[in-house]
């Protein structure tokens, strides 16, 4: 630590990266072991973090993610937003159909940014905020994806048809290499098959994305 940042800040942060890692909680002695700190500073991490309802303790004491976490979370959604804007009105209108960026939010596939072309006669019409399944069309698909990373010579896009919306095609490539940030960009478009150009397109779309992330 320098002189110019706080031990006990780092800790705190510390302890939220490593609650967040795992689906069981954590109890004292472990997040002790892995700090390696006495028992006695992870108790008062702890009752620090859960007045800001930051962490929360079930009944068996182990310390989990609390809710005010998610409240800090949506505060992100706007920024990741404008910062993908750029690209993704360059995406719809050089494919010339409605572009999206998705993020995973709990067990679901959220699109905080979407964006219509201008100069196309009809789209799909698909606003921020509509949720699905991860698991139905290609923004949810190409994250799950991207958890488990295919042979090497896997296109990189996912290409659905039908899956959210009858007639409708979509392209998706998951945004890769953004700490904190798990999600994908891609198009929705009325057609029965989805253009070879797409894929690569949507996956140079999001690799800017990611670019003007980190």
């Amino acid at each position: 630590m320098t002189a110019e940042t706080s031990q006990t800040l780092d800790r705190g942060l510390r302890v939220l990266k490593l609650l967040a890692d795992t689906d069981h909680g954590l109890t004292v002695t472990e997040l002790s072991n892995k700090l390696g700190v006495n028992r006695t500073v992870v108790y008062r991490l702890l009752a620090t973090l859960e007045q800001h309802a930051l962490v929360r303790r079930d009944l068996g004491g182990r310390a989990r993610v609390g809710l005010g976490v998610l409240r800090l979370g949506r505060q992100v959604h706007p920024l990741v937003r404008e910062a993908a804007l750029p690209a993704l009105r360059a995406l719809a209108e050089d494919i010339g159909a409605t572009a999206h960026l998705t993020l995973v939010d709990g067990t679901e596939a959220l699109a905080v940014a979407v964006v219509e072309p201008t100069w196309t006669d009809y789209h799909v019409a698909y606003r921020a905020g509509f949720r699905h399944p991860l698991d139905r069309g290609a923004a949810g698909r190409a994250i799950l994806a991207a958890r488990q990373p295919g042979p090497a010579d896997a296109p990189g896009y996912t290409l659905t048809h039908g899956e959210l919306e009858a007639g409708a095609s979509g392209a998706a490539a998951p945004l890769l290499g953004v700490t904190g940030v798990e999600g994908s960009v891609g198009v929705v478009m009325l057609a029965d098959s989805v253009p070879e150009r797409v894929g690569p397109r949507v996956m140079d779309a999001a690799r800017e994305v990611a670019d003007a992330l980190r």
